[in-house]
């Protein structure tokens, strides 16, 4: 027969000894569990893929993964992601930040101090998910109002800066004067034996006394000045025509082209033998040869009416002038 059990029951007193933080030992978190919780938070959130294909399938370091570095009460991660694109990168990125830190903090007691987000990789949506706002319809984000997307202006098409040749010209003279000061090191340390360019033309001008020849040079040293700064301050003209493609122009049109795409229609008018397009800022000039048979009025009409659709989708509105010639 057993013999009744001696050891006292549970009470409040042994409760109080559990509750002693120098009886119940110490809780440690491995730093790998910290990045269990961070992968599983990311994948929970809409546009996070699982990506392992490539080399991160050799080297087992698929996405998303974490770097995590644990202190005594706080925690850093720094996250590398993959995401489905398109997708919008600023919303995911405050849901991405609002679950980690919530899942962490939550399972661990720690704050997490500091989460730096790394977008590593991109796959592309399936055909039915590839609006980048499907990945987010479940589930809203009321604080985030939208914002209406201003459109880039594209920059207009112009030519080549009128001060180029000036600045070729400075240049030259400046890689000329770098090997003329080069010649005059080595021929003072005695590399070679020659004579001296700089102190030679310094004494010379030290030398020099007026003479006639200094008037023209000092007025074309002053007329070249001018022409460099009045090249450098000019504004670049414009190369191409805007066509009328939407409030914002896109497409840009030489005016060599609408020179023969107006001179091809004017071809096609009954009565005319030739036609030659001229373009410039404010008119386009279409000149035409009439058949002997065929009015000047008629033909000038039906070019015009031939010609000025094409005019139309262009952003600005130049002249057309017809001339007929017999």
């Amino acid at each position: 027969m057993a013999e009744p059990s001696t050891a006292p029951p549970a009470g409040p007193r042994d409760d109080a000894a559990l509750d002693d933080t120098a009886q119940r030992g110490e809780l440690v978190i491995k730093e790998r569990a910290v990045v269990k919780i961070a992968v599983a938070a990311a994948l929970q959130v809409p546009g996070v893929v699982k990506q392992s294909g490539g080399l991160s399938r050799l080297t087992g370091r698929e996405l998303p993964r974490a770097d995590v570095s644990t202190g005594a009460d706080a925690v850093a991660i720094n996250l590398y992601i993959a995401v489905q694109w398109p997708c919008h990168l600023d919303l995911l990125n405050r849901r991405l930040r609002a679950q980690v830190h919530r899942q962490v903090e939550q399972m661990t007691g720690m704050p997490v101090i500091e989460l730096n987000i790394v977008v590593v990789g991109t796959e592309s949506a399936a055909p039915e998910d590839s609006g980048a706002d499907s990945l987010y319809s479940e589930q809203g984000d009321p604080a985030v109002p939208p914002h209406p997307v201003a459109p880039i202006r594209p920059r207009t098409p112009r030519a080549t800066p009128a001060a180029v040749p000036a600045a070729i010209i400075v240049a030259v003279a400046a890689l000329g004067l770098a090997v003329v000061a080069a010649r005059e090191l080595l021929i003072m340390r005695g590399t070679f034996a020659n004579a001296p360019w700089i102190r030679n033309t310094a004494q010379w001008l030290g030398r020099l006394h007026w003479s006639d020849w200094i008037v023209p040079v000092a007025v074309g040293a002053i007329v070249l000045g001018i022409v460099f700064i009045v090249a450098a301050l000019k504004p670049r003209p414009r190369t191409h025509l805007p066509l009328a493609v939407g409030d914002t122009p896109i497409v840009w049109l030489r005016p060599t082209d609408l020179a023969r795409n107006s001179s091809s229609h004017a071809n096609t008018v009954p009565g005319v033998v030739s036609a030659h397009t001229t373009v410039d800022r404010k008119h386009v000039t279409v000149r035409v040869v009439r058949t002997e048979s065929t009015p000047t009025a008629d033909v000038a009409i039906s070019v015009r009416e031939a010609v000025e659709p094409t005019l139309s989708l262009l952003g600005t509105s130049p002249e057309l002038r017809v001339q007929v010639k017999p």
